[in-house]
């Protein structure tokens, strides 16, 4: 699963770790419920299905494992391992971008239907644009926090914000093991300002206004190893420290609607990825159509 399969290139799946749609019963039944979708949009997160079997967490655990112990040869390959991690391991959390492009099951997950066709009722677009991945490795009674932010904060040069993240736990995630929380409908404020992700938990509560502040009620998303959740790119979320005898891992998703911009073309969107010039269509082989609705089954 590490040979030099140029996977951003190949816009499909790679392997058979994930069942393709082959119906339009197989559709249905990966769609969310009206209700579901009616939270989401009152809430800006939704606790999602089990979208990964047994079977299908040992692949990406062991993955995964790959990459943390460098066994995996195409690492310098990724968009980025955060600099936090890399200064001080014993107290950040290992998170890097662009598992997609060194391994099968990280690739193939992207396309995943019990991913994608939800991701297609909340962005209410027929296709799904893929923004980046990332993974979160969170290692046993370690103090590593992912600090309060939205998402967006970081992502302002793909325009308008019209994003979609989600959350899948490769093992439990509980309170003890420093699960998300979310904001409750925090996706209804103001884009506030980029804060460093993997620090102070608390930065964020020094710029909040009062009514923020008497609103700021955080809700935990504890879920079983191969749950998911969902929230919008604008909705506040953290995790705190891991006091569990087990690593938290996760695997992160960004997507977004098919006609997303580039408001910056002076750098690249992502590091080590061609230009795309201010106002046109984020577009090419590192975001790539995963999802349409509109294309034969079965394929």
């Amino acid at each position: 699963m590490t040979s030099l399969i140029n996977y951003k290139q190949m816009h499909h799946m790679a392997g058979n770790l994930f069942a393709p749609l082959r119906s339009e019963a197989d559709r249905l039944a990966c769609e969310l419920s009206p209700e579901q979708v009616s939270f989401f949009q009152e809430n800006g997160y939704l606790r999602g299905p089990k979208v990964l079997d047994d079977h299908q967490i040992d692949v990406l655990r062991t993955s995964l494992e790959e990459m943390r112990s460098g066994k995996n040869q195409r690492m310098n390959e990724l968009y980025e391992i955060d600099q936090a991690y890399k200064d001080a391991p014993e107290q950040a959390v290992f998170h890097f971008l662009g598992a997609w492009m060194i391994d099968e099951g990280f690739h193939d997950i992207l396309f995943h239907p019990k991913i994608m066709v939800p991701v297609s009722q909340l962005l209410d677009t027929s296709q799904v644009r893929m923004w980046h991945d990332q993974v979160f490795y969170k290692p046993p009674r370690h103090p590593g926090v992912v600090a309060w932010h939205q998402d967006y904060s970081y992502w302002t040069r793909a325009i308008p914000p019209r994003h979609i993240t989600v959350w899948i736990g490769l093992d439990d995630s509980t309170l003890e093991s420093g699960c998300v929380h979310f904001i409750p409908k925090s996706h209804r404020w103001e884009l506030l300002p980029k804060l460093s992700l993997l620090k102070d938990m608390d930065q964020i509560r020094e710029i909040l206004t009062p009514s923020q502040q008497e609103e700021f009620k955080p809700t935990p998303m504890v879920l079983k190893a191969g749950e998911c959740s969902f929230h919008h790119c604008y909705t506040i979320h953290g995790s705190y420290g891991n006091r569990a005898d087990h690593p938290r891992r996760a695997i992160v998703l960004n997507f977004m609607h098919p006609e997303t911009r580039s408001a910056d073309g002076t750098r690249p969107l992502l590091e080590h990825t061609p230009l795309v010039p201010e106002g046109e269509i984020i577009a090419g082989d590192h975001y790539p159509i995963l999802y349409d609705r509109n294309a034969p089954l079965g394929n």
